[in-house]
């Protein structure tokens, strides 16, 4: 594949003998006459590296003395400075590896810093499946390192831009049109380059607000595919799932037979979402239905519905109000601060008698798979609980029990992370200082929910985006 011009034209012929065609519309801007278009592939070898799971870099390539070392996206920085020594290694021998060498060039092709973070090696390496490698052959790639960093190429870039999460393959990078001067000029264009670079970077005020806007990105795309999921946007629907109508209807039938075997007791604040003729209603045990449109944020899938929290758990309490009696070694007594990392953790809490514990468990009486959640000073923070081990609560923290059959937990957990729940979590906290997100107010909650097969989908596929989030 090679571009020529003719008669003010350009033209590309791929092969030998192939006809040329005119590329005049991917021109961006003229070039003199001693300057020619190509495409990246025909100056540069350009690939991909490979990626590896959490698990496999702890324990099969970190700590490691010999070997290449291992680049993943965040070691390569905003000031095009690479860090090589994060302590994660790849064995020479281990030839499914591919290997950047010394005076490539790496761009992050992936992610929120795609197309911005590039460096030049200066030792062999392997790297990440999100960096792109750009082979040096016989001459510098400082060239084309300052051309991935133009204005020219960053819209190119952007324009090629697809997925969620925001990248370019590798195939379409290879075939991104660049102009070449001849290589003496190349030679004066770097050394005019490298020295207004430092006046330039005077102005890194500029770099350190893009290393905050990156720092905060994950967590806010991680919101914004939430708020997808559960408006129905995320994964496609199937006619052929049992409508979140009928679903809601099992719950309140499920409910009924528990309150009959006096399981659990009724609440009266329980009520109905419906829709008629465009306009949403909510009814209760008692009363007439009042119009609640001012409330509903956006449109949902004909199969789905709009509930309250309260409407799909048989158990909404809190723990321990009174604080008990702290021993040196007991049951181990839970609060806000073993939630606020996103997960139970036992290595600093109290303690407590088994009385008290017994006393705590039978206003909770949680089970395996059930819903806490952190509603007292850091509110918000759902966590499914996955041990069998005895704990108790205090009245910091609150419990969802539901019928597991019917709400799949990570579901619930997903959508209470999404901005729909976490927004009314902000409004409906009260109090100074040490606020509280009160039972009524989390019960009140307003949430959507799919079908339970879409429900099952949606989080089969927000496991898959998060995960290339996390490499």
């Amino acid at each position: 594949m090679f571009t020529f011009r003719k008669n003010g034209h350009f033209y590309e012929r791929i092969g030998k003998r192939g006809e040329p065609i005119c590329i005049d519309d991917e021109i961006p801007f003229d070039i003199p006459d001693s300057w020619e278009w190509v495409r990246i592939n025909t100056i540069r070898e350009v690939y991909t590296g490979n990626s590896i799971n959490k698990t496999e870099k702890e324990t099969k390539f970190r700590g490691l003395t010999e070997g290449y070392n291992y680049i993943a996206t965040k070691d390569v920085k905003f000031d095009n400075s690479i860090d090589y020594d994060n302590g994660v290694k790849i064995p020479k021998d281990l030839e499914k590896f591919r290997v950047a060498s010394l005076g490539s060039i790496l761009l992050c092709i992936e992610g929120g810093s795609a197309g911005r973070k590039i460096g030049i090696l200066d030792q062999d390496v392997c790297f990440g499946n999100k960096l792109a490698c750009f082979k040096t052959f016989n001459e510098t790639n400082d060239f084309l390192f300052y051309y991935l960093q133009s204005p020219n190429f960053k819209e190119i870039f952007k324009s090629k831009k697809t997925g969620i999460i925001g990248g370019v393959g590798i195939a379409k990078l290879r075939n991104v049109l660049m102009p070449i001067p001849p290589f003496n000029e190349q030679k004066r264009i770097i050394v005019k380059l490298q020295d207004l670079f430092p006046k330039i970077n005077e102005y890194g005020i500029y770099e350190k607000k893009l290393d905050k806007l990156n720092f905060e990105f994950p967590d806010k795309l991680r919101s914004s595919i939430l708020q997808e999921a559960i408006q129905g946007k995320l994964v496609l629907q199937n006619p052929d799932d049992e409508p979140a109508s009928v679903l809601l209807e099992k719950i309140r039938d499920e409910k009924e037979r528990l309150i009959k075997e006096k399981k659990i007791k009724r609440n009266k604040n329980e009520s109905i979402i419906y829709k008629k003729n465009k306009h949403y209603y909510e009814i209760g045990k008692e009363g007439n239905p009042i119009c609640i449109d001012d409330e509903i944020p956006f449109d949902i899938p004909n199969n789905w519905e709009w509930t309250r929290i309260k409407n799909i758990v048989t158990k909404l309490t809190d723990g321990a109000h009174k604080t008990p009696k702290y021993i040196d070694n007991g049951i181990p007594f839970l609060s806000v601060k073993d939630m606020s990392s996103g997960y139970l953790d036992f290595s600093d809490t109290k303690y407590i008698s088994q009385e008290d514990f017994e006393r705590i468990y039978q206003r909770c009486n949680y089970e395996y798979g059930d819903i806490l959640l952190t509603k007292v000073g850091t509110t918000g923070i759902p966590i499914i609980i996955d041990t069998n081990k005895d704990f108790g609560l205090f009245v910091s923290v609150a419990l969802l029990k539901f019928n597991h059959d019917f709400i799949y937990n990570e579901f619930l957990v997903h959508l209470i992370n999404s901005p729909l729940v976490q927004l009314q979590c902000i409004e409906n906290t009260k109090g100074v200082g040490n606020k509280n997100w009160v039972l009524r107010d989390i019960g009140n909650t307003l949430i959507t929910i799919p079908p339970l097969n879409e429900q099952l989908r949606i989080v089969e596929e927000l496991k898959k985006i998060f995960q290339k989030l996390n490499d």
